[in-house]
């Protein structure tokens, strides 16, 4: 067994492992990361950005159709060439995987193909596929965690990867279905049902919880289904899936709605959409001194620097449990702060409380900072302003509905406490909202900023000049 020597060590090349090497990289420091598959991870290869792709494409059948109703331009959809829409998806992705392994590469940084385990304190054994044998690594100054997570499955609905499927291989899965039925009501489940009902399909939609999105305001869940329905989607929440079975080629389910009888439902593919599960299965983390908890995930010692347990071994991205909200943006800021601290600067820790958070269905959900319940839960006084999107002249050009709400606490000059979008682009709308939350700015602050006309953004900014006292347009 060779043995290496190096400052930093990273273990997991997603998010947020490749931006902690980089960022340690560009500070002087060696850095060694080691990857079992492909650099850029989930959100690469699997999730965010073949998603955007994929959902990019849905936006612009759903524009065709747009153009032929509601504009008179006469144009026509003759089909979807789907080994054209996957060719295009993946050459984005490999493009993006290209750029990734360059900056990694021009940065010095050793990028090890294999499979680690932890051998103790600061030191990693890394089987290397084929005649590489193994390796041992030792870090100076410290070890990253970042081996992120995968879909969580239920017993007796396991994938394969065609007519059962996780969000791992759900956009990899064969050709365009005519229906779908996604279990599971969240970000993910929500952007694939939007993705096939722009493509066509039947989809019914279950969720257990009262509401969609329910880590999200309220308001924003009763818009989204409304929105949703519209479209064509059935829209179940309050349910529960009993059992599915496999027949015919059609995945055959019986659910049970909040209310009325047991349904049966029948589709060509079901989405199993109902969370995921850090990964840290083999990594040996007790040779290292570090523990998981309850729901396996690894829990920072110290929150500032997401160091755990164990001096000198940090976590970084999915396997941090909650306040972390698992998102990749999140993990890009956590990798920041732990390269940082191992080159021994001070950086301000992540603010979760103001990391933004978007679901890329049509509509969309853009949303920072505390839903209006939370907020009240959390004792605070509480103003809430909403504006609907067609009370601006852009709103009422997309035609797609949707919402601004702002909660504060009360007064022009009470402190901004989170901000929930609905509508079209609105993902491209809600940084302005992260930096008025992070800043603990007051309507007063955002209202004497001039937001352009026509656009969007107008509505955030009518918003917040009648929390200030100044609207034009009074609402409620």
């Amino acid at each position: 067994m060779s043995g290496n020597t190096t400052d930093v060590i990273v273990i997991g090349g997603g998010t947020g492992g490749y931006s902690t090497a980089l960022r340690a990289a560009h500070l002087g420091l060696g850095v060694t990361l080691v990857e079992r598959d492909l650099v850029g991870g989930t959100c690469l290869h699997r999730g965010c950005v073949p998603s955007k792709a994929m959902l990019h494409a849905a936006e612009l059948v759903d524009g065709v159709a747009e153009a032929r109703e509601r504009w008179g331009v006469k144009a026509t959809l003759d089909s979807v060439e789907w080994s054209a829409l996957v060719a295009t998806r993946d050459d984005i992705v490999a493009r993006n995987h290209k750029g990734v392994e360059g900056q990694l590469s021009a940065a010095g940084v050793t990028v090890v193909r294999g499979t680690a385990a932890l051998a103790g304190p600061r030191t990693v054994r890394v089987e290397v596929p084929g005649a590489g044998g193994t390796q041992q690594w030792t870090a100076r100054r410290g070890l990253v965690l970042a081996t992120g997570s995968r879909p969580r499955t239920l017993p007796g609905l396991e994938p394969d990867g065609e007519h059962i499927v996780t969000s791992d291989d759900a956009l990899f899965a064969p050709g365009l279905p005519r229906s779908v039925l996604v279990l599971g009501g969240g970000a993910i489940g929500v952007e694939y049902a939007s993705f096939h009902r722009s493509m066509g399909a039947e989809v019914t939609l279950v969720e257990a919880a009262e509401g969609l999105l329910p880590l999200e305001d309220a308001d924003v869940g009763r818009q989204l289904t409304r929105a949703l329905k519209k479209r064509g989607i059935t829209v179940l929440t309050g349910a529960r899936l009993l059992d599915a079975q496999r027949t015919g080629g059609q995945v055959r389910a019986r659910v049970r709605p909040a209310r009325g009888d047991e349904t049966m439902i029948t589709a060509e593919r079901l989405l199993v959409a109902v969370g995921r599960v850090p990964v840290t299965d083999g990594l040996d983390l007790a040779a290292a001194g570090v523990g998981t908890d309850e729901r396996g995930h690894v829990p920072p010692a110290d929150w500032s620097t997401l160091e755990t347990a164990a001096p000198g071994v940090h976590v970084v991205g999915d396997l941090i449990p909650p306040p972390s909200l698992g998102l990749a943006h999140a993990s890009f800021a956590e990798g920041l702060v732990v390269a940082e601290t191992l080159a021994g600067l001070t950086p301000r820790p992540v603010d979760y409380a103001a990391v933004p958070r978007v679901t890329y269905s049509s509509p969309q959900t853009a949303s920072v900072g505390l839903s209006e319940a939370a907020a009240r839960a959390a004792g605070h006084e509480v103003a809430v302003n909403t504006l609907p999107l067609t009370a601006t002249a852009k709103g009422m050009v997309h035609g797609q509905g949707g919402m601004v709400k702002v909660v504060a606490e009360p007064g022009p000059d009470g402190r901004v406490l989170g901000v929930h979008l609905v509508g079209p682009h609105v993902s491209e709308m809600i940084a302005e909202s992260q930096l008025a939350v992070a800043w603990d700015a007051s309507p007063s602050d955002i209202a004497q900023h001039v937001h352009p006309h026509p656009t969007l953004s107008e509505a955030v900014g009518e918003t917040f000049l009648t929390l200030a006292g100044r609207g034009l347009h009074q609402h409620a």
